[in-house]
């Protein structure tokens, strides 16, 4: 999912040399979301392994 971050900011970056401004601002807002969307969904991810750890051997 942080390759697909990547890849929007690549875009965007390509995107305000070359002065197509709306694109750039588009490409890094879906950068932008996409990027949090991967550091909840890490953080939920963390916090069910930390859970599940604490119990006894799974069945």
């Amino acid at each position: 999912m942080l390759s697909w971050a990547l890849t929007f900011l690549v875009v965007a970056l390509i995107a305000a040399v070359l002065g197509f401004t709306t694109i750039a601002g588009t490409a890094i807002e879906i950068a932008k979301i996409i990027f949090f969307v991967a550091i909840i969904l890490f953080l939920i991810s963390a916090v069910m392994g930390f859970m599940r750890r604490g119990r006894g051997p799974a069945l």
